[in-house]
């Protein structure tokens, strides 16, 4: 199979209401495109989550990294890229490519997924879905970001408290991996987005979260201009840990 074969480009546009006030696409509205490729991709080659879901398993997004040169515009046309670039036995890693309307690359992504039994939330086994066809599609496509980092917050001191409501909640019944995304960026003053830009994004996911569950947000600045963050869930739990990095 050619590597042409094994990645796939799918299109977008910036709409309006996926903006912010600068103009350009959010964040959290590229985290849901990336997801949602990462699932068109794996659907069309027989392992996406409506085919697993017979078979009682699941995706788990695990880890994201996102680094920008520069966002889409408003009203402007954007592709983004995918393709698998490892498999192991419990985890897959899966690569992104953001490109302008000119077909030039504007960003990466790198995130890890695992797969999940429904019943017992327990990770499956890749090499033993469809008999490990989906080795078949690892292409050797460049992928110019560092991997996902190690991330740690020290501060005990809150920086911001809310309930897990509707909004947050997604068909799995927890709350949305995007949607921690978008609250932790609503941490930082929009005075910091006026004169700056997020150059790179990082997101570890821990644990689950549901329904009302009071999530707690600690955040510390480790460098000029990078952030780390964790959230706790009902003053206990990890849920998620994340790097923020402004230029």
């Amino acid at each position: 199979m050619s590597d042409n074969n094994k990645l796939g480009t799918y299109r977008f546009v910036a709409e309006p209401f996926h903006v912010d006030f600068t103009g350009h696409l959010t964040m959290g509205v590229l985290g849901n495109h990336l997801l949602n490729c990462a699932g068109f991709h794996a659907t069309d080659r027989g392992f996406g989550i409506a085919t697993l879901n017979e078979e009682n398993y699941t995706w788990v997004l695990s880890r994201l990294a996102i680094e920008l040169d520069e966002m889409p515009y408003q009203y402007e046309d954007f592709s983004i890229q995918t393709w698998v670039e490892n498999v192991y036995r419990l985890f897959t890693d899966r690569n992104f490519a953001i490109l302008d309307k000119d077909g030039k690359k504007i960003g990466y992504a790198r995130s890890v997924w695992a797969m999940i039994n429904l019943n017992t939330r327990k990770p499956a086994d890749l090499l033993a879905l469809h008999g490990g066809g989906i080795v078949d599609y690892i292409a050797d496509e460049p992928c110019p970001i560092d991997k996902p980092s190690r991330i740690k917050v020290t501060t005990q001191e809150v920086a911001a408290t809310l309930t897990a409501k509707y909004s947050d909640i997604d068909i799995n019944g927890h709350v949305n991996s995007i949607r921690y995304i978008e609250h932790i960026l609503d941490l930082f003053p929009i005075e910091l987005y006026q004169s700056k830009q997020i150059r790179r994004f990082e997101m570890a996911y821990v644990a689950e979260s549901y329904y009302g569950d009071v999530l707690s947000f600690f955040q510390e600045e480790v460098d000029t201009d990078e952030y780390h963050v964790e959230i706790k869930k009902n003053d206990t739990e990890v849920v998620c840990r994340a790097k923020v990095k402004f230029q």
